[in-house]
């Protein structure tokens, strides 16, 4: 028993001794850490409190290395100068500026255009491509400016002309005077792969070259814009991306870890404007086509199978008793069309071009753009049930091979328009008409006329000519006029304005 209480002392003991210890060592450390660690301050404002504080951290080591495949350092420093500024200026009629229809969808994020008494200003970007200053852009981002100012990297501005557009695929050619100028390399985006590392450079907010981070998310993606709606030839195939693009971005550059372009960006889909999520970028293969197209002809040679088309579906697939659920489906061939020439038939489902596999409209339409009218492609298709191929020749869109020259553009009243080809004027059934291709007149566009819309009559009027438009629309100052016309898809519409 005595034992017993001498071993209960001593335990007694060690524990009150462990824990003056214990306690001892906390304090002390409790010390060491206050002295070290100071909090982050955020300076105090005014009664308008700043969206902006500090978020550093310190790390407790210099010897942190980054994992292979996540070093964004090259791609970063090699593509960079080569992203520019674009600075638009867009000059005052006395009808004010038109409201952009992509506004109700998804947000443009080239900056906004700020009305005032005189001019509007917009901002977005751009990316050279050649040394002596070839600037691939967004259509959105120069459309309807009248001035373009481009500024480098390393702060040279430039004045820069409008070489060409494409409403169709959103893309614009700018030209500034220069040598030796920083260029980017275009990198294939048919080889990037979803959950791929890329990069978003570009200048949104003003911030000039600002870089971000993400990874393809999906590609080969149709978001069914509005704008340009009712053309027959737009092509959506963007590559989407979870990296950060906020006003500005437009037009800047999507690059992989090599540094290489692989898109242009264009869109975000946003409920506010700002970056929520999600980023969509026209393919690099489909840039190149384009801006080379503007460049060396002036005019997108676009090649056309001739053929009505939507993704196969469960409902089609029972509907046509198919056995396929992943394809193209196509609902009508055109008369003497190069899918009519190459024998592909209502009813036939084309699941590759080149051996590519294609799963729903916007890979074919990716696909079949990257050529040019006369060039052969090879299509495999499924007919009852059997896999066939054949050889198409593309046509343009006039139904022949041969290179389509660039078409002039008017300016009347606030509107550019183009004539009417003989080959549109045949399919639609019309005699006559002139087309808009921009509407910066805002009550034209308040009128919600949009591009692409067809002018066939003014006040019951024949309008064969630009000469025509312009001679009526001058005639009819100070009246209401009535505006008869066909959009390309073959809607027929009817507008009253006070002119």
């Amino acid at each position: 028993m005595k034992d017993f209480d001498v071993m209960n002392r001593k335990t007694f003991l060690a524990m009150v001794l462990s824990s003056f210890l214990g306690g001892a060592i906390a304090i002390g450390g409790y010390s060491l850490i206050k002295e070290d660690a100071q909090p982050n301050i955020v300076p105090a404002g005014n009664s308008t409190q700043s969206p902006l504080s500090f978020t550093n951290y310190v790390f407790d080591s210099a010897d942190f290395i980054v994992p292979e495949g996540l070093n964004f350092v090259y791609a970063a420093k090699s593509a960079t100068p080569a992203v520019v500024h674009i600075q638009t200026t867009y000059s005052s009629t006395g009808n004010g500026f038109s409201r952009n229809p992509m506004e109700d969808f998804f947000k443009e994020y080239f900056g906004d255009r700020y009305p005032r008494p005189e001019e509007g200003h917009g901002a977005g970007s751009g990316v050279i491509f050649t040394s002596d200053g070839y600037i691939a852009t967004n259509n959105h981002v120069v459309e309807g400016a009248s001035k373009i100012e481009v500024l480098l990297n390393d702060n040279r501005s430039f004045e820069a002309s409008l070489v060409g557009t494409d409403p169709d695929t959103d893309l614009a050619l700018l030209k500034i005077e220069g040598d030796n100028l920083p260029t980017i390399k275009f990198g294939s985006s048919d080889n990037i792969q979803v959950g791929e590392w890329v990069l978003a450079i570009g200048n949104p907010y003003e911030f000039t070259s600002t870089v971000t981070a993400g990874i393809v998310s999906a590609k080969s993606r149709n978001v069914r814009m509005p704008v340009n709606a009712n053309s027959r030839y737009r092509i959506e195939a963007f590559i989407q991306t979870d990296a950060a693009v906020n006003p500005g971005n437009s037009g800047g550059a999507l690059v992989n870890l090599n540094g290489e372009l692989v898109g242009i960006n264009t869109l975000i889909a946003s409920p506010t404007g700002s970056f929520t999520g999600y980023s969509f970028a026209v393919p690099s293969t489909l840039v190149k086509k384009v801006i080379f197209d503007l460049k060396d002809f002036g005019a997108v040679q676009r090649p056309l199978l001739g053929i009505s088309i939507e993704d196969m579906s469960a409902a089609i697939a029972k509907e046509n008793d198919l056995d396929v659920l992943k394809g193209v489906y196509i609902g009508g061939v055109g008369a003497n069309s190069a899918a009519d020439d190459a024998g592909l038939d209502v009813g036939d489902v084309i699941i590759a071009i080149d051996g590519k596999p294609v799963g729903n409209v916007a890979q074919l339409q990716e696909q079949v753009a990257l050529n040019r009218p006369g060039d052969e492609i090879e299509v495999t298709f499924i007919r009852k049930g059997k896999t066939r191929t054949t050889i198409a020749t593309l046509k343009n869109t006039n139904n022949t091979t041969q290179i389509v020259e660039a078409q002039k553009t008017y300016d009347v009243e606030g509107l550019k328009v183009e004539p009417v080809s003989d080959t549109m004027k045949k399919e639609l059934n019309i005699e006559s008409g002139v087309q808009l291709k921009s509407i910066e007149n805002k009550k034209w566009s308040d009128a919600n006329i949009k591009e692409g819309f067809i002018v066939t009559k003014i006040d019951r009027k024949p309008i064969k000519t630009p000469d025509d438009l312009y001679a009526s629309l001058r005639s009819a100052k100070g009246q209401g006029i009535l505006i008869e016309g066909i959009y390309p898809n073959g809607e027929k519409s009817y507008y009253g304005i006070g002119w």
